[in-house]
């Protein structure tokens, strides 16, 4: 059985999907972007600052299911410009330690809004 996760502490979705699901106890978060929850505004600066924001978003989408970024098992990060891949790094440094969850990284033609950055995440509880 499914159980959708739904929270103010990321922005609404903005087509037919789920903010997250939780399933047999894995948690599936769908990609975050740089979209402030509360004003509905698109963050267009630099990719530290989109970054920061997709990942305060994703935080908010797994904290709701009652896990914590410690619980993130697998992140998958989408990037514009794979030349970002440092700077993107540093910031999700920041939110997640050791042992860091598995990841992919992409580049990708275009993202939702044109936005620089997207992540998704699965946790286990």
């Amino acid at each position: 059985m499914k159980k959708e996760i739904k929270t103010k502490n990321a922005p609404e979705a903005i087509g037919p999907y789920s903010q997250g699901i939780e399933a047999n106890g894995i948690v599936f978060a769908s990609g975050q972007i740089a979209i402030d929850p509360v004003t509905g505004e698109l963050n267009t600066g630099s990719i530290e600052e989109q970054t920061h924001l997709a990942l305060t978003n994703l935080k908010g989408v797994i904290e709701e299911s009652g896990c914590t970024l410690q619980n993130v098992v697998k992140c998958t990060v989408f990037l514009e410009d794979m030349n970002d891949f440092s700077k993107m790094n540093s910031v999700y440094s920041e939110f997640f330690k050791p042992p860091f969850p598995a990841r992919a990284a992409v580049q990708v033609a275009r993202l939702p809004k044109d936005v620089k950055v997207e992540i998704e995440a699965i946790a286990v509880k």
